[in-house]
């Protein structure tokens, strides 16, 4: 089994709280994936996993063993580190083998164990070839095979395709993403500041900031229900709009939070604004629109759009799909009837609202809709 449990981890330096009461249920075989800005502790947290840096109160366990004083070396986990760290002088072959040979395993064994993880990460052609002859891509996947071979209870991933280009991170990531399919017992857990691989790879999402869990779900779950609205804001990309002031007093809420690909340029929408800057990259693009807001309103849309700089466009949510936020972050459940078009005039702020329309804001956490106001008929959701 290669169950990971943390209860009340605090990690200090001096007086310095990097991590801060963090609490996780990690299952055997899951794959996990930390996120949050530089700096929040998401690689602290990993290497207090992997026993490269001291835990300085709570409890640590993988497999049901407490391993706050195991050695990393008998934690049974394997690490993968940005930087690809290879022997130069040694080929594919024997980088991958050299743990096993500190090991003293027979020479058959070794090879057995070598070949098996070329052929998940397709290596086979490569194994007699210096580093320096690979591309990165190929580096980082012999890195990741020579975690392989040791056969670990749980897989550490430090941002490993961080230092690839655009198109070595999605091939690279396949292959990651098949690498967690060939062993489903293994537990992995991977940090990254890219969203898309978060979104892709996980099976659930921990969001750290200032070193505490903000929320902890999956993908979908963070996406559609963001518990606060740090992480609103933090998933998603582009990320998620956050209106405020009179642009968020129709809605009744402190924030109103709407996602790009939400949002509908239409005749008579909720906001209308100028279009500062476009961005056409074939299969859609983004407006960014100035609506007096603190921040231009980025306006997702399919394909090329015609709208340019200079234009006036007016936009509404994608049936109801918003979000409602209280003054301190929270998210608000219940319904509303949206307007249909921007008002931002004194006046039309100071209408009576009609009472039946509204839902009961709740300032708490909540499940369910989690902040997205959703028809309430629809019962598939």
């Amino acid at each position: 089994m290669s169950d990971l449990k943390i209860t009340n981890l605090f990690k200090r330096y001096g007086n310095v709280e990097v991590l801060k009461d963090i609490n996780l249920d990690i299952k055997s075989g899951e794959f996990v994936v930390f996120v949050g800005p530089s700096g929040c502790g998401k690689s602290t947290l990993l290497r207090t996993i992997s026993g490269l840096e001291s835990i300085t109160s709570g409890k640590l366990e993988i497999g049901g063993r407490v391993v706050n004083e195991v050695a990393p070396s008998k934690r049974g986990i394997a690490m993968v580190f940005q930087s690809y760290a290879l022997y130069p002088h040694m080929t594919v072959f024997d980088n991958m083998a050299y743990s096993l040979k500190l090991q003293r395993l027979p020479k058959d064994e070794i090879k057995t164990l070598v070949d098996r993880a070329a052929g998940m990460l397709q290596l086979e052609p490569y194994l007699e070839r210096l580093p320096k002859a690979l591309s990165g891509g190929q580096r980082q996947r012999v890195a990741i095979g020579r975690a392989i071979v040791r056969n670990p209870q749980v897989f550490l991933f430090d941002e490993p395709l961080s230092n690839l280009d655009a198109a070595l991170r999605v091939a690279t990531r396949m292959e990651i993403a098949k690498l967690k399919e060939s062993l489903p017992e293994t537990t992995m857990i991977y940090v990254t500041h890219d969203q898309v691989e978060a979104m892709t790879l996980a099976d659930r999402i921990v969001v750290l900031k200032d070193g505490v869990v903000m929320q902890v779900g999956t993908p979908m779950e963070l996406y559609e229900n963001p518990q606060s609205l740090f992480v609103a804001g933090f998933i998603g990309s582009p990320k998620m709009n956050l209106l405020t002031g009179r642009h968020a007093e129709h809605h009744q809420a402190h924030t109103v939070g709407v996602r790009p690909e939400h949002l509908d340029v239409v005749d008579k929408g909720v906001w209308t604004g100028k279009v500062i800057y476009s961005e056409d990259l074939g299969s859609d693009s983004y407006l960014y629109v100035d609506i007096g807001a603190d921040e231009p309103v980025i306006v997702r849309q399919d394909g090329k759009t015609s709208h340019r700089a200079g234009a006036q466009v007016s936009f509404s949510p994608k049936d109801d799909l918003y979000h409602r936020f209280d003054q301190s972050g929270r998210p608000i459940s219940g319904r509303i009837s949206a307007p249909a078009a921007a008002a931002p005039t004194a006046s039309d702020l100071a209408e009576p609202v009609d009472p039946r329309k509204q839902g009961e804001p709740d300032a708490g956490v909540v499940g369910g809709a989690g902040g997205v106001a959703m028809p309430a008929d629809d019962k598939s959701r």
